[in-house]
Formats: C-alpha cells, sequence, structure tokens
C-alpha cells in the first residue's frame, strides 16, 4: 500500500465512524428523532457498532486506527513509523469533520427544529456531566487506557482473537468502556471523535446552535493522548515482566 492509500483509508474509516456514531446520537437525542430516549445502552451499543463497522471498512487499508491517540500510541512503543502518523492524525481530523457533516445534514431538519443547545451540541461532541476538568481528563485516560491495553491484548498469544474477528471485539470494547465509563465524560477516547465533530459544530449553519464549548475541548485530546501512550507502555512493560 502507498502512503496515500494508507491515509485514505484512514479518512474513509473515521468519517464512516462519526456519521453513524453521530448519528446514533443524533437518533437518541434529537426531540423530533422516532429513537428519542433510546438511552445510554443504545447509545453505548451503537458506538461500539460504529466502531467495528468502520473498522471493517477500512482495516484491510490502513490498519483501521481511526484514532490519534492510538495512532500516538503505537508510534511510541515503536509499532507503527512515525514518519506516517502526522498523515494519519489529519486524515483522522477530516475524517472526524467529514463523518459529523454527513450525521447533521441526515438529520438537518430535526437539528433546526431541536431547541435545547446543549442538544444541539452533544450530538457532535462530548461534554462532562460535571464541570471538573481535572477528574475529566482522568476520566478520558481511563477510558482510552482500557481501550488501547484491549485492543493489545486482543492479538497477543494463545487466546489471541484470530485474524478477521478483531474489529467485532474491539466493538464490544467500545461498548463496555461506554458503559462502564462514558456517563461521566460521554467518553470521547478519540481526539478526532469529539476534535472533529466540535469543529464541524462550529462551522456549520446551525440554526440556534450557541457556542462550541472550546474551554473544554482540550480535554477529550489531551487524556485520550495521554491514556492512549500508558495503555501501549503498560502492556509492554506487562509483557517484559512475566515473559
Amino acid at each position: 500500500m502507498s502512503n496515500m492509500s494508507l491515509y485514505i483509508g484512514e479518512f474513509v474509516g473515521t468519517t464512516l465512524l462519526l456519521l453513524l456514531g453521530n448519528g446514533v446520537n443524533m437518533t437518541c437525542s434529537l426531540k423530533h428523532s422516532y429513537g428519542k430516549g433510546g438511552g445510554w445502552i443504545v447509545t453505548s451499543f451503537g458506538w461500539g457498532f460504529s466502531v467495528m463497522t468502520a473498522a471493517y471498512v477500512s482495516g484491510w487499508v490502513s490498519g483501521a486506527h481511526l484514532n490519534p491517540a492510538l495512532t500516538i500510541a503505537l508510534a511510541i512503543t515503536g509499532r507503527f513509523p512515525w514518519d506516517l502518523v502526522f498523515g494519519y492524525i489529519v486524515t483522522q481530523m477530516l475524517g472526524g469533520i467529514l463523518g459529523a457533516t454527513l450525521a447533521y445534514l441526515t438529520y438537518k431538519d430535526q437539528m433546526d427544529v431541536e431547541i435545547e443547545l446543549a442538544v444541539k451540541l452533544g450530538v457532535f461532541s462530548t461534554g462532562p456531566s460535571i464541570d471538573a476538568p481535572i477528574w475529566n481528563v482522568l476520566t478520558e485516560i481511563i477510558g482510552t487506557f482500557i481501550l488501547v491495553l484491549g485492543i493489545l491484548a486482543f492479538g497477543y498469544g494463545e487466546v489471541g482473537i484470530q485474524v478477521g474477528n478483531g474489529a467485532f471485539f474491539v466493538g464490544l470494547l467500545v461498548v463496555i468502556i461506554g458503559m462502564a465509563t462514558g456517563g461521566a465524560t460521554g467518553y470521547a477516547i478519540n481526539p478526532a471523535r469529539d476534535l472533529g465533530p466540535r469543529i464541524a459544530h462550529a462551522i456549520l449553519p446551525i440554526k440556534g446552535k450557541g457556542d462550541s464549548n472550546w474551554k473544554y475541548a482540550w480535554v477529550p485530546v489531551v487524556g485520550p493522548i495521554i491514556g492512549g501512550i500508558l495503555g501501549a507502555v503498560i502492556f509492554d512493560t506487562f509483557l517484559s515482566a512475566v515473559l
């Protein structure tokens, strides 16, 4: 695969991830959606299956990182070449913006008549149930730590998942992370998942949308990057200790 093919794979995969994931948010949250009130279980499964679908679509091309935190963690631990990191992150972010935009276009009429500003933003990007930045960052660190640790563990050793099944189990991992940690911050666990849609919210002509809560935007970027690095480093440390 050429570098451009890899970047296209990440762009397509992240676009699909955010189209489906933000679409789930809109289905469950917008006042005039048939799925209004679907609840957190639907949201968690929806995001998990969004990750799974995007990974199956793009994984055979780019490896389906779909997440700058994962890309950085893999590079730091020597599993991914540094010269591809910038291109991966750029295409992941662009895919996040486009995916969120496509979700908005799918629900444009419902978005236009929605009156709750928190809902108009919340279907795009994450936010804390209680605004406590240090604890919010810690929540994102823990969630992303579990994500990266799980991804690395799934493919290792005698109990490693067979080739072709990884995306399914990573999707289920995202479901349980959402159920276990998502109630505190909405579980971004992925800078592209939050920042891409937040940028889309800021630039799209959404009626009465209010601000994009930029004062919180650093949390779902910094937290996942730290958590991803910790997940990869601790996994490697564990391997070194037991082998």
